[in-house]
């Protein structure tokens, strides 16, 4: 697996900038705390510094609810929200990739209970870094971070379908993608029903761009994943389960049954008489489904084979 910069920044892939940004990048000062520590953020690493902090305690306090063992924030960088959640959690655990500011962290941070790991952490069990912060594997933890955009959903992703799996994220992601995840049947993708499989989404606040320095080009939203009890799809059923769904969103223009038509290479008459089976109505467009009725489906289709 290729190595992933998880700092306190974002590594942008939108070609929207937000616009009303502009005038307003070249009144972002450096921070101090770059200053002094003689760090310039990496373009290659998409470092742009979480420094606004009315922003950093809405996410302090969203990530303050929920009763949980350990915290484990990924991607710190200069430690601005470690500071705030280091102060409402007694066990904290800091994920780092970036060799010198794991390394501030460490002394800024070495009289408290908080555990800097020097990690990708795409390349980490949760089980691993449990173990890494003092706890059994099975300890409960919540997941915080400003994660970067090339790798949030795969981080998201890498937690969801851990074990053991977090009661809980709180997380911060390019705002296109954080409403993907949270969307409603009539905008759903596959985006959203592969999150909402293993949790219950909610947004909960957007963020300006220029709460980062430097500026980004993108906006941002800080939403919360709260983790069923078990997943709607167990890990055997995984596969067949979302190769239904992309075949269903192969054409999402389409109505249900000449998209899953084309996706299943099967013919529209027995797709068709498939989905009327499963109590889902073949004129619908894959967007406008709910995530039960990709599981009705793939029961029908199962049974059907």
């Amino acid at each position: 697996m290729a190595s992933i910069g998880l700092l306190d920044g974002q590594t942008f892939i939108s070609s929207h900038p937000d616009r009303s940004s502009r005038g307003r990048a070249k009144r972002n000062h450096r921070p101090r705390e770059l200053r002094e520590a003689g760090i310039a953020p990496a373009k290659a690493l998409g470092q742009n510094f979480l420094v606004d902090r009315g922003v950093v305690n809405r996410i302090v306090r969203a990530a303050s609810a929920g009763n949980v063992d350990v915290l484990i924030e990924v991607g710190p960088g200069l430690g601005a929200l470690t500071d705030g959640l280091a102060g409402v959690h007694p066990r904290l655990l800091t994920v780092e990739m970036d060799m010198g500011l794991a390394a501030r962290l460490r002394e800024m941070h070495r009289q408290e209970r908080v555990t800097i790991v020097e990690a990708d952490v795409l390349k980490c069990s949760s089980a691993e870094l449990l173990v890494g912060a003092g706890l059994p594997p099975g300890a409960t933890f919540g997941v915080v971070g400003n994660l970067p955009y090339n790798a949030g959903v795969a981080i998201v992703r890498h937690f969801l379908e851990s074990q053991p799996a977090p009661a809980w994220l709180v997380i911060m992601l390019q705002r296109e993608v954080a409403e993907a995840i949270c969307a409603s049947p009539g905008r759903l993708s596959i985006l959203g029903v592969s999150m909402q499989i293993y949790a219950r989404p909610a947004h909960l606040f957007n963020v300006p761009p220029r709460a980062f320095y430097p500026v980004p080009k993108v906006r941002s939203t800080v939403l919360r994943l709260d983790l069923r009890p078990e997943p709607l799809v167990m890990p055997d059923d995984r596969e067949a389960f979302f190769g239904l769904v992309r075949a269903g969103f192969s054409a999402p223009r389409k109505r249900l049954r000449n998209s899953l038509s084309d996706g299943l290479k099967r013919p529209v008459a027995e797709v068709q008489g498939l989905v009327e089976r499963a109590g889902v109505d073949p004129n619908l467009r894959p967007g406008a489904l709910a995530v039960e009725d990709w599981l009705l489906l793939a029961r029908e289709v199962e049974a059907s084979a």
